[in-house]
């Protein structure tokens, strides 16, 4: 009868798991693998009970087809107010500002992504490749003539995305560093709810009176542009803070980050100089590697049953898009850097009706920037001892604060 009981007893547990936290400490040396405990949650079960700190209990996915499922479900939201903070109790969150997709269900997201996607097609972005080599080049000039050791995020990474932005959508390059600034605040994770709200109404404001001055006086811009859809004044500078904060923040972080990367697996940076050919391979299969912005989140609008779990209207989702690129259920040894891997499928863009609108900039951008760095520089090196780069791990979009490296006169 004991053993019965016991036998019963380990059944239910394995049924019903004890809820977990979403975990957050990193590998000790390893800059660029995610928390252990995911890929031993995604083994276990690749959809399970969350505890949040706020008390809310929702769901944590680490599962590749479990996230991609969820990403692709219109029964899911993304509307930030139907959802609990994975990470700290910061009470009920607000609305996303107007204009800001990104937290927009179908149909008002579908209004804003039309008016967009046209503005950001492959064939458009190639065309801007010449652009984005022309401000490269001119960046490792000024990185040649100055001599190493140098911030590589400073004088490379950030500046290269943060024109291209800025002359997309029309913003004085002058105003970067003020972007900069508040957007950090936005993304670091740790920062209060009052110094986010400071940032982001500072943020709105600047961008109400540049979207004013658009339509008093057009210039051959983005923003410019959509002055003539039926955008309101409030929606364009929503939708001018999400995409220049996008631009500012996540390619900078993935050139800077994929460097430290590259640099730390030589034998992929040898594969890289050796075959020009695969620097649109390296790019998404950086981007599955390093899955920099994490985690995502859905609220269920309806009961919905995923890998044989309902989900119940109201309930949070967690989605860890560093666990799902990393599932050995979608790649072969996926915890190693391996630049000759078709990482078709990974979900660094995301996927579904919010995957990146400006994916194709950045993809252009960081094909051009991360080879032409290692040709100008093909000694280029840290610059410090690897444990001594400081990690942005308290941020949503994760990478590195600074990238001290130097290189070697021919």
């Amino acid at each position: 009868m004991h053993n019965e009981l016991s036998a019963h007893s380990a059944h239910d547990a394995a049924q019903h798991p004890e809820p977990v936290t979403l975990p957050t400490e990193r590998h000790t040396g390893c800059p660029f693998d995610p928390p252990a405990e995911l890929a031993q949650l995604r083994e276990e079960r690749p959809l399970r009970r969350m505890r949040y700190p706020d008390g809310h209990m929702g769901w944590l996915a680490t599962g590749h087809s479990v996230v991609r499922a969820i990403l692709a479900d219109p029964r899911f939201s993304s509307r930030q107010e139907l959802m609990h903070h994975p990470l700290a109790d910061i009470g009920e969150l607000p609305p996303a500002p107007v204009g800001d997709m990104t937290g927009m269900d179908a149909p008002e997201h579908t209004r804003f992504r039309r008016l967009l996607m046209g503005k950001f097609t492959v064939r458009r972005m190639r065309e801007l490749t010449e652009r984005v080599e022309q401000i490269t080049a001119e960046h490792l000039d000024a990185m040649e003539r100055q001599g190493g050791p140098v911030d590589l995020v400073e004088a490379y990474a950030q500046p290269i995305p943060a024109l291209m932005i800025c002359e997309l959508l029309g913003v004085p390059y002058a105003e970067r560093e003020f972007f900069q600034r508040h957007t950090t605040t936005l993304f670091t994770q740790s920062a209060g709810p009052e110094e986010q709200y400071a940032a982001m109404t500072a943020l709105q404001e600047y961008l109400h009176s540049l979207v004013l001055a658009k339509r008093a006086e057009p210039t051959d811009d983005l923003l410019s542009d959509l002055t003539t859809s039926d955008l309101t004044d409030e929606e364009l500078a929503g939708v001018g803070g999400v995409l220049l904060a996008a631009g500012l923040d996540t390619t900078a972080n993935m050139i800077a980050h994929g460097t430290f990367a590259l640099l730390s697996n030589p034998d992929q940076l040898a594969a890289l100089r050796g075959d020009p050919d695969l620097a649109d391979q390296a790019v998404e299969e950086l981007m599955r590697y390093l899955s920099i912005a994490d985690p995502g989140a859905r609220s269920a609008l309806e009961d919905v049953e995923i890998d044989g779990q309902v989900i119940k209207a109201g309930e949070t989702v967690t989605l860890s898009m560093q666990a799902a690129n990393r599932d050995p259920a979608k790649f072969t040894d996926p915890d190693a850097l391996d630049l000759h891997r078709k990482a078709t499928g990974h979900l660094g863009f995301g996927h579904g009706i919010h995957q990146c609108l400006g994916q194709q900039l950045a993809r252009v951008e960081m094909r051009v920037a991360l080879p032409a760095l290692f040709t100008r520089f093909p000694a280029l090196r840290l610059a410090v001892p690897p444990e001594e780069v400081p990690l942005r791990s308290n941020m949503s979009i994760y990478g590195v604060h600074r990238l001290p490296v130097a290189w070697d006169k021919e």
